[in-house]
């Protein structure tokens, strides 16, 4: 357990140092279960995100949306959110610590006069409340006066705002069923304790797509959207070894639940869920259609049947997935140094797809032309793809700031390139050199990038 702990304090480390994530409001002590997207962080995120939207809605038979993160209350009522999004919560009548109640086992002592002692020693002393219900959504007031009439809340999900829009999407779009609708956004749970860096958090953004089926062909799209969903990640450079599948026992369904999936990633901590496939029935749409007393049916002009469609969801979170992908990135390795020794490298084996900046460009040296021609080099592709410009220290020293951040290929601009115009292309993973001409550079990363 130590190493794994130690290897997970060593990326949030990296995360802070090289601006991939930051503590929210860290100046001021930080907002437990907040956490802010650093200039890498936000492209890496960027990245994860364009990647599941390509793969989800460039194809005919899902569209697009963005609903707005406040929605009427009585949805929140319709889908089961009001009644049933709770946690077991207990406190502990010492140190005031709250925990859930489902997961003392795993949890630490809040008290510093305890450090490293399990809350359930705490529990068996009798230190703890009774467990009470604890209602997961934030809630605030929408225009100018607090009172009942004027609660609202931040969405605990981003499902709802494509099951009441469903026929607004079909008709608009002149789909027909299957077909589904994919959003990404953010969601808000105000968990009672956040734990293990972005794995649990109050503010987080979630990538679903909700696809709309006849019933008595749900099992089969379930299937389907089941090996789509795991063949992402793995077609993402995701480890096999550390992606399993885990599915829900009967009597730990979700009430709107037929059938559930959940695609775990082994992080240091242990597996931890990074998508949900779900077979939702017409639960939803038909709770709508009772709740707003608008018909949520679907008619198909081809059959003449009229029928509340059933719903395969695959939800994803793109804080969790960019989790993953950041830990499964990060390496230590043993790479040769310029005096014939070794040293020990990080580096992040960022698929190409996601890694946050593509390509460095270096002069050897700050004379004799090298900054000038770099400098073209990087204008000529920095309107093309996400590039970096370093000109401070051994070429060695820049090499490793790179392999840091997942930078796949660095080139470097020498005394050779005032000869011939070729310059030295090195690849991240292997560490291989070749020479290649500044005119093919262009081509050079459209290849790479395309392979």
């Amino acid at each position: 357990m130590a190493a794994e702990q130690q290897l997970m304090d060593k990326i949030v480390s990296l995360c802070k140092r090289r601006g991939f994530v930051f503590q929210s409001s860290e100046i001021y002590g930080g907002l437990n279960g907040c956490w802010d997207y650093g200039p890498l962080g936000v492209e890496l995120l960027k990245n994860v995100k364009d990647q599941w939207w390509q793969a989800m809605t460039y194809r005919e038979d899902v569209e697009g949306i963005d609903a707005s993160i406040l929605m009427h209350p009585r949805v929140w009522e319709a889908s089961g959110h009001v009644a049933n999004f709770t946690d077991p919560m207990v406190d502990c009548k010492e140190c005031k610590a709250r925990f859930r109640a489902d997961q003392i086992e795993e949890s630490m002592c809040g008290s510093p006069a305890y450090k490293g002692r399990k809350a359930s020693k705490c529990q068996a002393e009798g230190k703890f409340t009774e467990a009470r219900q604890f209602n997961l959504m934030f809630k605030t007031f929408i225009g100018p006066v607090e009172d009942s009439g004027a609660v609202v809340y931040m969405r605990p999900e981003t499902a709802q705002g494509i099951f009441v829009n469903f026929l607004n999407v079909q008709s608009g779009s002149r789909q027909k069923v299957p077909f589904g609708i994919a959003q990404i956004g953010k969601a808000f749970r105000n968990e009672i304790n956040t734990k293990n860096f972005l794995f649990r958090t109050r503010e987080f953004e979630q990538m679903e797509m909700q696809f709309f089926v006849k019933p008595g062909t749900d099992v089969e799209w379930f299937e389907y959207w089941k090996e789509q969903r795991m063949r992402w990640f793995l077609g993402l450079g995701m480890t096999a070894e550390k992606l399993q599948w885990h599915r829900h026992e009967p009597e730990k369904l979700a009430h709107y639940a037929k059938d559930a999936f959940d695609i775990e990633y082994q992080f240091p901590f242990g597996w931890g869920e990074i998508e949900g496939v779900h077979n939702r029935t017409d639960y939803d749409l038909s709770r709508h259609e009772e709740y707003s007393g608008k018909s949520m049916k679907y008619f198909d002009e081809g059959t003449k049947e009229k029928y509340t469609p059933f719903i395969i969801e695959t939800s994803a979170g793109a804080s969790r997935s960019f989790m993953a992908f950041l830990v499964d990135a990060y390496r230590e390795e043993e790479a040769p140094t310029a005096d014939g020794k070794s040293e020990t490298r990080v580096v992040m084996k960022f698929h190409r797809a996601l890694a946050p900046v593509k390509a460095a460009i270096f002069p050897l040296v700050n004379r004799d032309g090298m900054p000038e021609i770099a400098k073209a080099i990087e204008k000529d592709l920095r309107s093309h793809v996400r590039v970096f410009y370093d000109d401070s220290g051994a070429v060695g020293r820049r090499y490793r700031r790179q392999d840091e951040i997942g930078t796949p290929y660095c080139f470097t601009v020498d005394s050779q390139t005032l000869q011939d115009r070729t310059l030295t292309v090195r690849e991240r993973d292997s560490m291989k050199q070749e020479r290649l001409s500044i005119d093919q550079v262009g081509n050079y990363l459209r290849d790479a990038f395309a392979g």
